[in-house]
């Protein structure tokens, strides 16, 4: 359980996570896979007082956790995942790493076998300025949402919002709230048939398994 001090650098957190945090509960559990530094695991102890645990593949972002008094372990996601057992949280949290992941499809399947809901995020490779990009200049798009180059990127599945329901559906995944983020940070719900796979940067889904 994270001591009860302020977050010491003051960071806010991104508009995707702020999202997360909204539609967490308080005083139940969570597991934060690729948790980095913890900026979300302190935000929810402190605001909601949650049983925040993470796991985290970065010795550095462990590090700065641990600092934070939280609990994170250091592991790789992609082979540690199938270690925990059925329902062991209320909710796991997935951001902006699920296209990194080696087996995306495993991944949700397990994010949904831990926790009673899973929450993810991830970048929109159907966002309009993603496209035009690749219209225009017929090259890999940099944007704020996707920020490095080809050769550098940790991104190995790209994925649309499109792309993500459709794999949800095919797995008896409900969708139970979803979101977009546009470039400004501004979040509106996402709605079947809009425009949210051309207008989303950035989509944020509470997932529950069927």
């Amino acid at each position: 359980m994270p001591r009860d001090l302020p977050l010491p650098d003051g960071l806010e957190l991104r508009p995707d996570l702020r999202l997360i945090a909204d539609m967490v509960a308080p005083a139940t559990r969570v597991l934060d896979v690729g948790c980095g530094d913890g900026a979300l695991l302190s935000h929810l102890w402190r605001e909601k007082r949650v049983d925040a645990r993470g796991i985290e593949i970065s010795p550095a972002g462990v590090s700065v956790a641990l600092s934070r008094g939280l609990s994170v372990i250091q592991g790789d996601a992609d082979t540690d995942l199938a270690d925990y057992p059925d329902v062991a949280f209320d909710y796991v949290v997935l951001s902006q790493t699920l296209q990194a992941m080696k087996d995306p499809k495993a991944t949700l399947g397990h994010l949904v076998r831990i926790g009673r809901r899973a929450l993810v995020s991830f970048p929109n490779f159907g966002y309009w300025r993603v496209r035009f990009a690749l219209l225009h200049g017929g090259r890999m798009p940099v944007t704020k949402g996707l920020p490095d180059q080809w050769w550098e990127t940790p991104n190995i599945h790209h994925c649309t919002i499109a792309d993500f329901v459709a794999l949800c559906d095919a797995m008896g995944i409900r969708i139970e709230r979803a979101m977009v983020v546009h470039r400004s940070g501004k979040a509106v719900p996402m709605a079947p048939g809009d425009w949210a796979n051309w207008i989303g940067e950035t989509g944020v889904f509470l997932l529950q398994r069927a």
